[in-house]
């Protein structure tokens, strides 16, 4: 990516401490604090609690 670019890469990881991990980008300018959404975890076949992980 460039510098100076709007949104950034992060990686996502499970709550549930399986070590699942998503990742997605997101523009750093509208969303500045922590991403936190619900996805499916392969490991507990269970939608689960995924944060952003720095």
């Amino acid at each position: 990516m460039a510098r100076g670019d709007v949104r950034i890469q992060i990686k996502m990881v499970s709550t549930a401490g399986t070590g699942t991990v998503y990742t997605t980008t997101k523009n750093k300018r509208t969303t500045p604090e922590r991403l936190e959404l619900r996805k499916y975890d392969k490991r507990t076949r269970k939608v689960e609690v995924f944060r952003e992980s720095r």
